[in-house]
């Protein structure tokens, strides 16, 4: 009997079993698949407007760098930035990184052992979270990176066709063009890879060069080809490397005689500009009632590409809505998703017949915060009868980057535009004026002056290497960017290394590192007047000329004429004072006001804490410099 009623029992149980689960683990939930990321990608890297990501071990020790607090800009470490924020800890972890609009303001604070840096302004924000995903979303299990080099087309896929026409990023000029789509304003219509790729071999490949074909592209191998190569992957002008957007006027009053002089005038521009991966990428929005790509910077790398697309560009018509169009530029065009360099000025050229139809002066400023450098073409502008229907007067004087004249261009008639070419052209390309590329980060040349006396001992002045490493490391290093020369000094002065000499920031903290420790007497004096003659004397145009003088001992010669000579030639001059230092030279040195430019601390281990005050005050200063 009790056999019987196990036996019973058992059969109900495998029944029950596989009533529950009839199709086995069909209504198992799909895992989330978290992708790897290093400690120094940063957010902006990324073209993914919300993912997942899992950060490894010990990315604080990599200092990486982090801009704001809560909210940073997307220039910043994702890892670093997610263990300032308290998300993930030092030992890594999954984080949810969601993008945002730019801030007018990055603050930067010191907050679970990773020191954010302050930043004014910036065109991309993102915040983090802890990477546990809401029930039922799923996020993307591989990360789209912005690329640095040219992208190879993954033709067996059977996303082929997408990718050409979403994802692709900027490409060089092709050796063996691989993959050639039709003309589109909207879309990149080159992929080049820089060897030319074998013939396909296999039954998948051909299949996806099927494919290829029957989306409308056209696939040739390099040794069928009768004509001669293409020119190599380094066109363009070197000396203009900038991203040029052109806004030109689509409305009705334009009509469609001075629009076709229009046209042949971009078409000009980007021949004389000479177009490549190398120089300039020129790009072009159409304005009207609402703004239109017309080309993107990413679309063509030779000039005779951009006047190809040009002379397909059909009137729009509408308003003159110009500040609908930069704001469309700054929110949306200079974009790394679509093409924005990041290394390059970003350079948008407005063209106008009459005047604007909208006010430009609030989306102008919020451009140029961005970095965008703004110039104005006006053509037939109002005459003195006219000037009364203005929407917003004196609008090119609110819209350009400086109102000195050089950002603003008119012209008497629109057949007198062509003779405005050259005169263009010469000031995009001039990049050392083109001022609102620049930031307090990378608009510098810095010397540091360095005292090598006795007193300061071996170990000391290796410590304050390390404050002259870790201020530079803030900066960013280039020969267009910020510049850092070092100048020792005893009796004697050395020239550690000059402006210029080392261009990246890898470099230049290892020739900080391998200076040698001097010894020997402290004349500060005749040392700021050897750093005017050997940097200062060198300086570019344009660039702001900053010194930094370390000293642990009063001087034995006089510090007030060098000093007041180089206030008068505009150099900046901070001075940091240790130990033994005397205060009334300290204030001699500095640029008024002192209390902003003279620093003292007791013993060289604190000099860490000034690091943070001397680029605020830096950048301060230079975010305060009028616009006119």
């Amino acid at each position: 009997m009790i056999r019987s009623i196990t036996v019973i029992f058992y059969a109900f149980l495998l029944s029950w079993a596989c009533w529950a689960k009839p199709n086995g683990s069909k209504s198992k939930k799909p895992k989330q698949v978290v992708p790897d990321i290093e400690c120094d990608v940063r957010a902006g890297k990324i073209n993914l407007p919300e993912f997942i990501a899992k950060c490894p071990a010990h990315c604080k020790e990599t200092k990486q760098q982090v801009y704001g607090t809560g909210v940073f800009a997307s220039i910043s470490s994702i890892c670093n930035a997610a263990i300032h924020s308290g998300v993930i800890t030092n030992a890594g972890g999954k984080v949810i990184v969601r993008k945002m609009a730019g801030q007018n303001v990055y603050k930067g604070s010191n907050s679970n052992g990773v020191r954010s840096l302050s930043l004014p302004k910036w065109r991309e924000s993102f915040v983090v979270s802890v990477g546990k995903p809401k029930k039922g979303v799923i996020y993307p299990s591989t990360l789209d990176y912005a690329p640095s080099r040219p992208t190879y087309v993954k033709t067996g896929s059977k996303d082929t066709k997408l990718a050409a026409f979403t994802t692709l990023p900027p490409t060089t000029a092709p050796e063996a063009t691989t993959t050639t789509p039709e003309p589109t304003t909207t879309t990149a219509p080159t992929t080049t890879t820089t060897m030319p790729p074998p013939p396909p071999t296999t039954t998948k490949a051909r299949a996806a060069v099927h494919k290829i074909r029957d989306a409308g592209f056209s696939l040739r191998e390099p040794e069928a080809l009768p004509r001669a190569p293409e020119p190599p992957a380094s066109q363009g002008d070197p000396n203009c490397k900038v991203d040029l957007a052109f806004l030109m006027d689509g409305s009705w009053s334009i009509g469609k005689r001075r629009f076709k002089i229009q046209k042949d005038f971009l078409a000009e521009v980007a021949q004389v500009i000479n177009v490549g991966m190398a120089g300039p990428m020129m790009g072009i929005i159409q304005y009207g009632d609402e703004p239109v790509t017309e080309i993107s910077l990413r679309a063509h790398s030779s000039s005779k590409d951009v006047k190809s697309a040009i002379d397909k560009i059909v009137q729009k018509g509408g308003m003159s809505n110009v500040g609908k169009a930069l704001s469309y530029i700054n929110k949306q065009y200079f974009s790394d998703a679509n093409g924005n360099r990041g290394g390059a000025p970003n350079v948008a050229v407005v063209l106008v017949d009459g005047w604007p139809t909208d006010k430009v002066e609030e989306a102008s400023r919020l451009a140029r915060e961005s970095g965008i450098n703004i110039f104005f073409v006006t053509i037939e502008g109002p005459d003195e009868n006219e000037k009364q229907n203005l929407v917003e007067a004196n609008f090119v004087d609110k819209a350009v980057c400086r109102t000195n004249g050089f950002f603003s261009l008119p012209v008497n008639s629109w057949f007198a535009l062509r003779k405005a070419v050259q005169p263009l052209v010469k000031r995009v390309c001039d990049t050392d004026r083109l001022v609102c590329s620049k930031t307090c980060l990378n608009a510098n040349d810095i010397a540091f002056v360095i005292d090598g006396s006795s007193s300061v001992g071996t170990g000391n002045f290796r410590t304050v290497l390390q404050f002259v490493a870790n201020v530079t490391r803030e900066f960013e290093i280039s020969d267009t960017d910020t510049r850092v020369g070092a100048v020792q000094y005893t009796y004697e002065q050395r020239l550690e290394f000059a402006f210029g000499q080392y261009n990246n920031k890898a470099e230049l903290l290892n020739a900080i590192k391998r200076i040698n420790y001097w010894s020997g007497g402290t004349s500060t004096g005749a040392a700021i007047t050897f750093a005017a003659e050997q940097l200062f004397s060198k300086s570019k145009p344009n660039k702001r000329k900053i010194m930094i003088v370390i000293t642990d001992g009063r001087s034995y010669d006089d510090v007030r004429a060098p000093a007041l000579a180089v206030h008068r030639q505009g150099v900046i001059a901070y001075s940091i004072g240790i130990a033994w230092a005397a205060q009334d030279e300290l204030e001699y040195i500095a640029t008024d006001p002192d209390k902003e430019h003279s620093f003292f601390v007791d013993e060289f281990d604190n000099l860490y804490k000034y690091v943070t005050k001397i680029i605020h005050n830096i950048c301060q200063e230079f975010n305060s410099q009028p616009r006119n």
